[in-house]
């Protein structure tokens, strides 16, 4: 365990990037101002009993009015990059023809304030929140839903393409098709199993568009896509296991990569075509599997598999914290998700096995000859924050656990991918720590606090807990070229010839962020 931002800060490569992350729909509310139209996710939150207690994310964090408030904290913080999401619909209110100005004045303003205090802007594109009436003419599981994605990246390119550092085509489609499509336990609540086949291909379809828009406006950033990969572990040296283990790791891991990254479904996926109208073509498979600048990976945890359907319960591990609401595995099933014994768990009941994390970058080096450079997108935990009430009424949470697995994890990519490591043939570039703030954490609602910042849900009051103060002291400490973030010219795609970034928005002189002191995490 390397808590100590020293001894942490002394393991960063020159010019490795460490950034948080948000996305929009967990964190900006706001959802019925200034043009912004309704999404799949407003119909789908607002159905009694799809999210835990009910919670609502009309204000989430407020963070649409807060914006100058968070952008002045991050600052404080001294990332060097900001992961955020577009939200399509308030972009472009119907997922297709006219753009919303309002919208895209929030973005511009977000940008060039992020410039203003030498953050790189990281834009997402797609982060879950469809534009409804695409989700009511079928959503993923229509293909149209990809070359409107295509029109709204080329949209979103001619107002930032100018000043956004790196971009994110679409974020974990593999979580989009499991829980939206599959299970039914994420917007647009479908459960159609492996009828769902087309939203996986759909989805990457529209990566390919986008990336594709986003070249043809000569974009300088850098271009990439984002997955969540969990190792599957086998339960037992039992043959039936490791096969459940290898099924399991093509369903959720090589279904989305084999395709952006060899251009082709992994074999086993043939027999699945019986079952739907799956049937990509080799014009679709081109433009899914173009060259990246970067892959974007999502790391959280490795996944125990069992073969059989196991004693009806659902590990937290592989679903939301939804109480006493798991849904039970479906009798007859040839595998299921099995708990690792001994193991620490964070408050969604994820096992904390850091070393996984050198596992998952060894097997996309492996399996991957040609992989692009690499950036952690997302890591974090949520834990039930102890709060404290210090003397002058503020609060002090001192989120040791947090702090613990950031550097445990932060730690374990940065030994793995140096030289004599387990996965050395992979050029990591940074570490995206999510989150910035306690979110709208999708169907766990506010229970699930993965953030640096606590968020007092009626006052939107943002407290910083112990693992904001220990960002900061690691990112202080460290030694650094001073060379500042920028697209790298002659990568995939990027214009070497881009200008200058324009004239940027200034910081305000001072944002009132009130301080409940500086508690210091332990070690």
């Amino acid at each position: 365990m390397k808590a100590s931002a020293k001894d942490l800060a002394s393991l960063l490569p020159p010019r490795f990037t460490l950034g948080v992350a948000t996305a929009a729909f967990q964190i900006e509310g706001a959802l019925d101002e200034d043009g912004r139209g309704p999404s799949g996710w407003d119909v789908f939150a607002a159905k009694p009993g799809a999210i835990v207690e009910d919670h609502s994310p009309v204000v989430a964090c407020d963070h649409y009015h807060r914006m100058p408030e968070d952008v002045a904290l991050m600052k404080e913080l001294g990332i060097d990059s900001y992961r955020f999401s577009l939200s399509w619909s308030r972009i472009q209110p119907g997922g297709s023809g006219p753009v919303n100005p309002a919208g895209l004045d929030f973005y511009d303003r977000l940008i060039d304030l992020l410039l203003a205090n030498g953050i790189a802007p990281m834009a997402t594109l797609y982060h879950w929140d469809t534009p409804l009436e695409l989700d009511e003419a079928g959503g993923w599981m229509n293909r149209d839903t990809a070359y409107r994605l295509g029109e709204f990246a080329a949209i979103a390119a001619a107002a930032y393409g100018d000043r956004v550092t790196r971009w994110v085509t679409v974020n974990e489609p593999a979580t989009v098709s499991t829980n939206g499509y599959m299970l039914g336990m994420h917007a647009p609540g479908e459960a159609l199993m492996l009828k769902a086949l087309p939203s996986v291909h759909h989805q990457l379809l529209g990566h390919g568009l986008s990336l594709q828009a986003l070249r043809a406006a000569n974009v300088p950033g850098e271009i990439g896509i984002t997955n969540v990969y969990s190792p599957m572990v086998p339960a037992s040296i039992n043959p039936l296991d490791k096969l459940s283990a290898g099924l399991m790791d093509m369903a959720q891991n090589r279904l989305y990569a084999d395709p952006v990254l060899l251009g082709k479904y992994p074999d086993t996926i043939r027999a699945a075509t019986f079952f739907s109208s799956f049937s990509p073509s080799s014009e679709d498979m081109e433009l899914i599997s173009q060259p990246l600048d970067f892959y974007g990976l999502n790391y959280y945890m490795p996944t125990r598999v069992a073969s059989g359907p196991g004693d009806g319960a659902v590990p937290k591990g592989m679903a939301e914290a939804m109480g006493d609401d798991l849904s039970g595995t479906a009798p007859g099933a040839p595998f299921h998700i099995a708990s690792f014994p001994d193991t620490e768990i964070t408050a969604y009941g994820w096992p904390i096995k850091p070393e996984y994390m050198a596992v998952a970058l060894g097997e996309m080096s492996e399996r991957y000859p040609n992989l692009p450079p690499v950036y952690i997108t997302e890591g974090g935990a949520s834990f039930e924050d102890l709060e404290i009430q210090d003397p002058d009424g503020g609060l002090i949470i001192p989120d040791e656990r947090r702090v613990r697995y950031l550097a445990d994890h932060i730690a374990t990519a940065i030994e793995a991918t140096s030289p004599g490591g387990a996965a050395e043939a992979v050029d990591l570039r940074g570490y995206y720590v999510w989150s910035l703030m306690d979110n709208f954490e999708w169907s766990g609602g506010y229970k699930q606090q993965f953030g640096l910042l606590h968020v007092d849900r009626e006052t939107q009051h943002r407290t910083k807990k112990a693992s904001f103060y220990w960002l900061k002291e690691v990112l202080a400490a460290r030694h650094r070229e001073s060379v500042p973030e920028a697209p790298a010219a002659g990568a995939a795609g990027v214009n070497s010839d881009a200008g200058t970034v324009p004239g940027a928005l200034p910081v305000p002189d001072a944002v009132s962020v009130p301080d409940a002191g500086h508690p210091q995490p332990a070690g």
